[in-house]
């Protein structure tokens, strides 16, 4: 394998480029008189017992809005860590994009049923969501407790361990949703605070938590970034290259998974007959790596080129040296040759950048794909599905889905399934 790099002096890669409403460099929102946000769905009114109708929660002179939605029960602690854990995983959330290869992480700091602190990791490099919140919390976080989705860590890395900063705080209960997979974490946190005399609970909302990290946690156990096959479906189960109505638009799922993925992967006809690159239109997402496969039998293409397009990095694999035009090359697009085009070497080029999620976008000549494809299936490599299916009846489209593909998929099963209505398409989600 060698690499063949056209590069740009003015081009930074994966630079963040915020909208005013997005900046989270410093994620510190809960003092005293500022104004909360309306939040609709997964909370309950805590203060003093479950309520089984809506009501609203006071916190330091603001309101939150509380809607239950039935997962509760009647263990009023176990409740209220819940509560707390869930504030603490919409926290996390808002960072969206920006941590690799680090995780999504939010903290709430809790003390006389009132919210005093919160933070969240906003990126690599940054301090940890626990300093945040702590830091937003002051003396109110001395007797309180700490609501964290992911196990404070115990070492020194580019930031100071959390653990030794919740000790400091003499917070007095810290409540973990997770414990982190990390081998130089794994346990250590939470053992270091019981060491302290602090009282920890651990795998509050875990699932939840798991679900948010899904890609930090496969990266950590397997050494591999976590891969998501995404394809459309016609009502008849034809593939089409087409997206619903909205999909793509600020809210939209197809927006959503791109902030969500470090990379997606694509076919290069793709890009010769939609000519635009795939991007996010969530506010201030940051745009993912772009993974282009390039057949020899495409010998020439263009990559295509617009302003908000140069905010994303591009990488070309090809099974030989291509002529990817003048176009191109001024944007800096990278292109890696290889004698055969193989996923495992694309998976290892990402984690070589530290990317922890690929988005495998099943669009364009699928026969372009279907050594990837095929390789992905049989080395396991291809851990969730993602399935769109569009209200259209497509049976006059021909067959594009190779025979190879066809009879490789029979014996594989899918579990967790679930599905969900998105304006007028039906999503199906599920895992290998």
């Amino acid at each position: 394998m060698y690499v063949q790099t056209i590069s740009s002096p003015n081009y930074k890669f994966n630079s963040i480029n915020l909208s005013p409403s997005a900046q989270f460099l410093n994620p510190q929102s809960s003092k005293l008189g500022h104004n909360y946000p309306i939040y609709k769905s997964g909370f309950c009114n805590l203060v003093k017992r479950v309520s089984e109708t809506p009501m609203f929660l006071k916190i330091r002179g603001g309101s939150i809005g509380i809607r239950c939605d039935g997962s509760f029960g009647k263990d009023e602690k176990d409740n209220e860590n819940r509560f707390y854990m869930r504030r603490a995983l919409e926290l996390a959330k808002k960072a969206t994009g920006y941590t690799s290869p680090n995780p999504l992480v939010g903290c709430v700091i809790v003390n006389d049923g009132k919210i005093v602190g919160e933070g969240f990791h906003p990126k690599a490099g940054q301090p940890h969501a626990e300093v945040f919140a702590l830091r937003d919390a002051g003396d109110l976080a001395e007797n309180g407790t700490a609501y964290v989705t992911l196990e404070p860590c115990n070492h020194f890395g580019r930031t100071p361990p959390c653990s030794e900063a919740l000790i400091k705080a003499k917070v007095k209960n810290v409540v973990v949703g997770m414990v982190d997979p990390n081998p130089i974490v794994a346990s250590k946190g939470v053992d270091k605070l019981r060491a302290a005399g602090i009282d920890v609970t651990v795998g509050v909302e875990e699932d939840m938590c798991k679900k948010l990290n899904e890609g930090y946690i496969h990266q950590m156990l397997t050494g591999k970034p976590f891969v998501t096959l995404r394809c459309t479906l016609s009502v008849d189960g034809n593939l089409t290259d087409q997206l619903g109505e909205e999909v793509v638009a600020p809210g939209g799922y197809y927006s959503k998974l791109l902030q969500e993925y470090d990379a997606v992967i694509l076919s290069s006809t793709l890009l010769a007959q939609t000519s635009s690159l795939p991007l996010s239109n969530e506010p201030g997402a940051n745009q993912p790596l772009k993974i282009v496969i390039a057949k020899s039998s495409s010998s020439q293409f263009q990559i295509p080129v617009s302003p908000n397009e140069l905010t994303s990095k591009v990488i070309v694999f090809s099974d030989k040296e291509m002529d990817v035009g003048s176009q191109t090359a001024q944007q800096g697009i990278e292109t890696v040759v290889l004698e055969k085009i193989s996923l495992l070497a694309i998976l290892e080029y990402c984690k070589g950048l530290g990317l922890c999620s690929v988005l495998l976008d099943l669009r364009g000549d699928v026969h372009e794909l279907e050594e990837t494809l095929r390789e992905g299936f049989e080395l396991s490599l291809i851990q969730k599905v993602l399935v769109e299916a569009l209200p259209e009846w497509d049976i006059s489209k021909e067959e594009v889905l190779p025979v190879t593909l066809k009879n490789l998929g029979k014996g594989l099963k899918l579990k967790n399934l679930v599905s969900h209505i998105s304006g007028k398409i039906l999503l199906i989600e599920g895992y290998f």
